[in-house]
């Protein structure tokens, strides 16, 4: 698993020599660190790193967390470096931290895309979009955007890979350790970050290939509810992610569907989209910068982003410890007809199951 950290590591990708320093000084006893892969790209080989926290009960629920999978969108992985920062921390002096997670497993893959990353690109070292390299077809009933994942050539951006070529390393090492290591848990919340769209921090669950409902809607609104419940001056905008735009090859509505036809149990997949808008609206001259579409620039931007989110991370790893609270329901939340009525009519209006 050890790199060496060179000048160029260093200036290149940086967010890799902290999780490694951050690997080597976590607490054993409560932290482990799994190398899922070496993704090589021409003289490169970067680690795909895993850490995981907590039990190591099989069948405990999980809370997994993911970043870095387009490789401009380094704050995703920030953000995800803070949080480890806080919870390694945590688990060396606080018992109600080392209790919660007795009850769950948390996995944290902070860069997806580490080849991507530091060569500052969207795509990975073979120029493939990884959020659109999934062999899964999108359903779009309209006209197709180039951005919803294309196949005419690499020197594009959202390319999904030629027709019938295997998925990118990054990818199978992911479904690979998500398949192995998840299939006996009957409850896994995952949440993947990223930025690049929009103005408001949104918080996305499936489908993104097509509209029509998403089969956990049940739990997604409970969940939601719950957070609503706890923060109610939160700031995310909880929506499906086609309801903004709708794409082909999307990992997460490939190991939902494999994951549903396999087990039945509950998975609920979200995405947190940073409005990266916002930050560009308030600094236009970070479009003359391909990492100012996806990062805000300014140090105390930055800052902000960093602890914006600490709360949110921590519900969901709250939330996947507890998942007969919130997916049972309380009062009217325990009738799945008004459940059903209440998640339609707030997100779909008219759309047919």
């Amino acid at each position: 698993m050890a790199i060496e950290v060179s000048r160029s590591l260093l200036l290149h990708l940086p967010e890799l020599v902290e999780i490694q320093r951050l690997a080597a000084h976590a607490a054993k006893d409560f932290v482990r660190v799994v190398e899922l892969a070496a993704i090589t790209h021409k003289d490169l080989s970067l680690p795909l790193l895993a850490f995981e926290f907590g039990t190591r009960d099989l069948t405990a629920p999980v809370f997994f967390l993911t970043g870095g999978v387009h490789g401009l969108e380094r704050i995703g992985t920030r953000v995800i470096i803070s949080y480890l920062k806080t919870l390694t921390q945590l688990t060396r002096w606080d018992p109600s931290t080392k209790n919660l997670l007795e009850r769950v497993r948390l996995v944290v893959v902070p860069i997806m895309n580490p080849v991507g990353m530091y060569l500052g690109l969207r795509s990975n070292g073979n120029g493939i979009d990884l959020m659109r390299n999934a062999p899964i077809e999108a359903d779009f009933g309209g006209s197709i955007s180039i951005a919803a994942g294309h196949r005419i050539s690499n020197l594009l951006p959202w390319y999904r890979g030629s027709e019938g070529s295997p998925m990118e390393p990054e990818l199978k090492s992911v479904i690979q350790y998500f398949e192995h290591e998840f299939v006996r848990s009957q409850s896994v919340v995952a949440l993947d970050v990223h930025s690049g769209f929009g103005a408001v921090d949104r918080l996305w669950f499936p489908y993104a290939r097509t509209k029509t409902p998403f089969p956990n809607l049940r739990e997604v609104f409970k969940l939601t509810h719950l957070l609503d419940q706890v923060y109610p001056n939160h700031i995310y905008k909880v929506e499906p992610q086609a309801s903004s735009y709708t794409t082909h090859g999307d990992l997460w509505d490939y190991l939902y569907d494999r994951r549903r036809l396999a087990n039945g149990s509950v998975f609920v997949p979200l995405t947190l989209e940073l409005g990266s808008w916002l930050w560009i609206k308030k600094n236009p001259r970070q479009l003359f910068s391909a990492l100012g579409i996806f990062n805000p620039l300014l140090p105390h931007r930055t800052s902000r982003i960093l602890r914006r989110h600490l709360h949110l991370l921590d519900f969901l790893l709250r939330a996947s410890a507890s998942p007969e609270s919130w997916c049972q329901g309380h009062g009217i939340l325990q009738d799945p007809n008004e459940v059903d009525r209440m998640a339609r009519a707030r997100w779909y209006d008219g759309v047919a199951a």
